[in-house]
C-alpha cells in the first residue's frame, strides 16, 4: 500500500512540474513593438531634368536620383498642371549628408512612397 502511495504521489508531482514548464514556454513568446528608424516626412516634391528636390515646413533636401525618385516622379506627373510644379507627397526617406559637387547639405533617399496628398487629378490630353 505505501508503495501504490509513493507511486501515486511521484506521479503527481511529475504532472503538476510538467504544467509550470508549459506556462513558462507560452509566456516566452511576446510581440515585441519595433520602432521604425526610416522617419516619414511630408512635403512637396518636383523632379526636372535629372534633379529633384523635396520642400517640407522646415526643411529643403535634394532628392537621390534613383529608381524610387523616377517612381515618385512618374506618380505625381498627372497632378501637376505645369511642369514646375511641386506636389504634395509623404514618403518614407533616409536622410543623409549631401556631396559637394550636389550643392545640397543633406539628400533625402526615397525608401517607401506611402501616399500623394495633392487633390485634383489633372486630365490627359493628347494635343
Amino acid at each position: 500500500m505505501k508503495k501504490l502511495l509513493s507511486l501515486f504521489a511521484i506521479l503527481l508531482i511529475m504532472v503538476s512540474c510538467q504544467d509550470e514548464e508549459e506556462q513558462e514556454i507560452v509566456t516566452e513568446y511576446e510581440v515585441e513593438k519595433v520602432v521604425d528608424s526610416i522617419p516619414t516626412l511630408t512635403g512637396e516634391f518636383i523632379y526636372v531634368a535629372d534633379a529633384g528636390v523635396f520642400r517640407g515646413r522646415d526643411f529643403v533636401y535634394g532628392v537621390k536620383i534613383d529608381s524610387m525618385a523616377q517612381v515618385l516622379a512618374d506618380e505625381v506627373q498627372p497632378y501637376k498642371k505645369e511642369d514646375f510644379d511641386m506636389v504634395k507627397v509623404r514618403i518614407k526617406g533616409k536622410i543623409e549628408t549631401g556631396r559637394r559637387q550636389d550643392g545640397w547639405k543633406e539628400v533625402v533617399e526615397i525608401r517607401e512612397i506611402l501616399e500623394i496628398l495633392q487633390e485634383g487629378k489633372t486630365s490627359e490630353t493628347n494635343n
